[in-house]
């Protein structure tokens, strides 16, 4: 009896070894809820403006948008141990935005298929080497920055952001 139950045991835990994590599981229900509020950002400035910047050294609003795209993907990439896809050149409001949201969906293909074994290995990313918790707890807040720095250029310019709703 013991050794069925042990035998049990062990292919329950071999089924459950390339199971999602629960962390990437509960993260990626809030990246999903996070991607209209950060495409409802790019959306918000008028494509005439996208060339704006509040001071010489800083990025453009059409910059800030671009770099939130190559980090979501350079970030999500790097906790599957893969090369970011490569992106198009992109210069007007309506093909950033669109990359914007294609940025979400890629990461939020990956997260979703992320095991607990790839959240505790240590992988590249655009802040060094993490493991899988702490990069995308670094995904989250580099993103949470470039968004708040995109609604200060809103606010700039008078228009009022989306509304941050969870």
């Amino acid at each position: 009896m013991r050794i069925l139950l042990l035998s049990f045991a062990i292919v329950a835990l071999v089924a459950q070894d390339g199971a999602p994590s629960k962390f990437a599981m509960e993260f990626e229900k809030r990246w999903s809820k996070t991607r209209k509020m950060a495409v409802g950002v790019a959306e918000a400035m008028p494509s005439e403006q996208y060339a704006f910047k509040p001071d010489p050294p800083v990025m453009t609003f059409g910059e800030q948008m671009l770099h939130l795209v190559q980090t979501n993907r350079a970030f999500c990439a790097g906790l599957k141990d893969v090369k970011a896809p490569a992106l198009p050149e992109a210069t007007e409001k309506a093909a950033i935005v669109k990359q914007l949201g294609e940025s979400f969906d890629y990461c939020s293909g990956i997260i979703a298929t992320v095991t607990d074994e790839q959240m505790n290995k240590t992988h590249k990313s655009p802040d060094g080497m993490l493991d899988g918790r702490e990069l995308l707890l670094a995904l989250y807040v580099h993103l949470a920055h470039h968004r708040g720095q995109a609604e200060v250029y809103l606010r700039i310019k008078g228009i009022q952001p989306p509304p941050y709703v969870f």
